[in-house]
């Protein structure tokens, strides 16, 4: 189901913790099987809590409470804009406007060419450089304007 890279990159993961509690590397483990499968299926995420030796309904939860886990193909860039209080004091409704009307789709959904998929996310914990965004859960963008925004497009395409 999952590389032999993967599967050593979760050993890796697991040997953090005492013999008996595997299950605390399941946030670790659905990282690294998403960053080799692009998503999260039913069927790797029961492959993960076989693994873990965890029953597959906590492993859903897991995938299904945080923001940074995919259940369902995305497009190719996933941005993810905080909407939260500070970010929307500070701008980030006409963010998520500018990014509908430019990606052609709205929260929760794929741009038709397939290469971005656009989010609405909860704090990230940098009120101070709101409005933000992340880009494919690992690269934050902050101060956001429609220029930066545009400019952060261009770059992903």
């Amino acid at each position: 189901m999952l590389s032999p890279d993967s599967i050593a990159q979760i050993d890796y993961e697991i040997a953090k913790y005492p013999a008996n509690q595997r299950q605390s590397a399941v946030m670790s483990a659905l990282r690294i099987a998403q960053v080799e499968k692009g998503w999260l299926s039913t069927e790797t995420m029961d492959f993960v809590a076989d693994y873990l030796g965890m029953p597959a309904i906590a492993v859903y939860e897991v995938a299904t409470f945080y923001n940074m886990y995919n259940t369902a193909p995305l497009g190719r860039h996933k941005i993810t804009l905080c909407t939260n209080i500070s970010c929307a004091l500070m701008g980030a409704p006409e963010i998520a406007e500018h990014l509908k009307e430019k990606l052609g789709c709205g929260f929760g959904e794929t741009s038709e060419d397939n290469r971005f998929t656009l989010k609405e996310g909860e704090c990230m914990g940098a009120c101070g450089d709101a409005p933000l965004c992340m880009i494919n859960n690992h690269r934050m963008e902050g101060f956001l304007t429609p220029e930066k925004v545009d400019s952060i497009l261009e770059e992903l395409k």
